[in-house]
């Protein structure tokens, strides 16, 4: 019989992991899992049930631990420490590479990975306060977002894991918009970046060699908030600044949401049938200071954490874009991460 989909929570302030079931509409707690430390991402390699965690620590971390989809328990198989903590891991070639930056080392780096074990760097790069990593279905692009330089890196990215910069490297987001996250749409022609100090997704088209050329932009900010734009060294929630945080795909793909963290809110942008941006037709709040969320595969759920909130959410996305409240369910202290496993 087949299981439900689990979702994974990085509770960063208690150092765990918890999972829960995603059943009929509700998040039903399974299992919590102490790290050595805290945890702000991980990536799930789902043919394999294996976790790999970026964990903070003397030295840092990536743990990769053992999903048991029955009872949730994750059970830690093999651990490597890295040049600096990580701030996001995805993994690429069907498990086969781990790609990983760090914003505080300003450094990111490509691990090949063999039954859960990380061999040594095939690439490493630096770059100001790196804060997104993705790379292509099929392996061949990877792309690097740098808060800190405002442009997106643009690679080649080999079997073996060895970068190679495109013509040109770096496509230049705003001055001072403090790109951070990236999503590319299911045909890989569109990818959507959402900006931490101005409150923007901005798409960017995507061409037959990988390279990426900025395009429309829209605000995902609350008109109503009085929120001014952020700049980096700030205390975004102590001036009432723009503090903009993840963005993901919803709706079959006629939806961009994107949160934004002073007003603890979650912005829904109106797709076309190209995927280029429209309105923003939906502004929902949610728990406070919304650092991550995810999408199930579907489309059709969402669920997000907050960095201040004792609780994640799960919401459905309705047919014009509203996310209608289904259930909450106690998270851990500082739940910043969240994934659903299918």
């Amino acid at each position: 019989m087949p299981t439900s989909p689990l979702v994974v929570i990085a509770n960063a302030r208690d150092n765990t992991l918890s999972v829960y079931a995603l059943e009929a509409d509700e998040l039903r707690p399974l299992s919590t899992t102490p790290l050595p430390g805290s945890c702000s991402t991980f990536a799930v390699d789902e043919a394999r049930d294996l976790l790999y965690a970026g964990v903070k620590g003397d030295p840092p971390l990536v743990l990769t631990l053992r999903l048991d989809r029955a009872d949730g328990v994750l059970t830690e198989v093999a651990r490597r420490p890295v040049p600096a903590p990580q701030t996001y891991l995805t993994l690429a070639r069907d498990g086969g590479l781990l790609l990983g930056v760090s914003y505080a080392g300003d450094w990111g780096g490509v691990w090949p990975v063999a039954e859960g074990q990380l061999g040594a760097p095939a690439s490493e790069l630096r770059y100001a306060h790196p804060h997104c990593v993705i790379a292509t279905a099929d392996a061949r692009h990877a792309y690097v977002v740098s808060l800190g330089a405002d442009v997106v890196a643009q690679y080649a990215l080999a079997p073996d894991g060895t970068l190679t910069p495109l013509d040109p490297p770096t496509v230049a987001a705003p001055a001072g918009s403090g790109p951070r996250h990236l999503v590319l749409d299911a045909a890989e022609r569109n990818a959507y970046l959402v900006t931490e100090f101005s409150g923007e997704v901005i798409r960017l088209d995507r061409d037959g060699a990988g390279r990426l050329t900025a395009a429309e932009a829209a605000s995902i900010i609350d008109p109503d908030a009085g929120l001014r734009p952020s700049r980096l060294g700030a205390d975004p929630r102590a001036e009432h600044l723009v503090w903009g945080a993840d963005v993901h795909l919803a709706g079959g793909e006629r939806f961009v949401l994107a949160s934004e963290r002073t007003a603890s809110t979650l912005a829904t942008l109106e797709l076309d049938a190209a995927g280029r941006l429209g309105a923003m037709v939906a502004l929902r709040a949610t728990e406070a200071q919304p650092r991550g969320f995810t999408v199930t595969r579907g489309g059709d759920r969402v669920v997000v954490v907050g960095e201040l909130a004792t609780d994640a959410a799960l919401y459905r996305v309705e047919p014009d874009g509203a996310l209608t409240d289904l259930h909450h369910v106690d998270a851990g202290r500082g739940a910043n991460w969240v994934r659903v496993i299918e």
